[in-house]
């Protein structure tokens, strides 16, 4: 069974930084892409910033360059969401995500993290 365990988040105040966990387990991750995604109140789910697995290969949306960083640690099978100079405006529920291919498109992943909510404060 394949799960993703998202851990961090959690309240900061604005042009703070956060780190995001999601633990994956079930399956090999090798042919797999894996996301970050958020959704704020009221809006659809946005893809941030997605990895290749097997070859590292990262795909940041044009919204979140500079200032957010995918990683991913082989060995424990985690990847890494680092989020610095946080605004107001990045408040939402952030969600990781796997899929069979690289896509931006939400329900094109077969897999998702439970989300975990991050709160910026002005």
């Amino acid at each position: 069974q394949v799960q993703l365990v998202q851990s961090g988040g959690g309240l900061v105040q604005a042009g703070g930084s956060l780190r995001l966990s999601c633990a994956a387990s079930g399956r090999s991750f090798s042919s797999y892409f894996m996301g970050w995604f958020r959704q704020a109140p009221g809006k659809e789910r946005e893809f941030q910033v997605g990895i290749s697995w097997s070859s590292g290969r990262t795909y940041y949306a044009d919204s979140v360059k500079g200032r957010v960083t995918i990683s991913r640690d082989l060995a424990k099978n985690t990847m890494y969401l680092q989020m610095n100079s946080l605004k107001p405006e990045d408040t939402a529920v952030y969600y990781c995500a796997s899929g069979p291919q690289i896509t931006v498109v939400a329900s094109d992943y077969d897999y998702w993290g439970q989300g975990t909510q991050v709160t910026v404060s002005s």
